[in-house]
């Protein structure tokens, strides 16, 4: 009898770890679908730029509005998320993650035409550029796969500028995606 009670005490408290891990997880699933229905939001508004050069301004500004309201969601993964299993749930926000290193790369070289560095991505989302041993960061995997996004959307920029009858942004935008290219050589 003494050995049931001792078995149903042990899988107890395991059955108790679980239960506190599906919550911690729900809540981090609850924050990035915040946090990812934000991003979606920004890539609507910076699609003005395929078609209205006079808009590009306004998107940059509403962009820039709507990337501090990501800045606390990221706020609070940042501190739902215990430093040492980031890679733990990583996935719950990595495609997010690297959607936000596009638009935000996006945003700065429509704004300035100049490639955002990765410590500048990690600080308009509010965390770390640096992979620590422990806790929460922009992983530099992340940040290369939003670089790679932006090429695709900037070639197609290209095209729609074309058909706007500016010649001069082709090449802007070939010259900038050529560098590029050669950074990932």
């Amino acid at each position: 009898m003494s050995g049931n009670i001792l078995i149903n005490e042990i899988f107890g408290q395991f059955q108790k770890s679980l239960d506190q891990e599906a919550e911690l997880r729900e809540s981090i699933r609850n924050i990035s679908k915040e946090v990812d229905q934000l991003s979606r939001e920004i890539l609507t508004v910076l699609q003005v730029i395929h078609h209205d050069e006079s808009g590009i301004n306004p998107a940059c500004l509403k962009a820039r509005e709507l990337f501090e309201r990501a800045r606390i969601g990221y706020g609070r993964l940042k501190e739902a998320v215990p430093s040492t299993d980031y890679y733990k749930y990583h996935d719950h926000w990595r495609m997010m993650t690297q959607r936000y290193a596009f638009l935000i790369s996006l945003t700065i070289w429509l704004e300035a035409g100049i490639l955002a560095a990765h410590d500048t991505v990690a600080d308009v989302l509010g965390i770390s550029a640096v992979e620590q041993q422990e806790g929460f960061h922009l992983d530099i995997e992340d940040y290369l796969v939003g670089l790679l996004m932006l090429c695709s959307e900037l070639s197609r920029l290209a095209v729609n500028s074309v058909t706007r009858g500016d010649y001069s942004r082709p090449l802007q935008i070939s010259k900038f995606v050529m560098e590029l290219n050669a950074g990932f050589r």
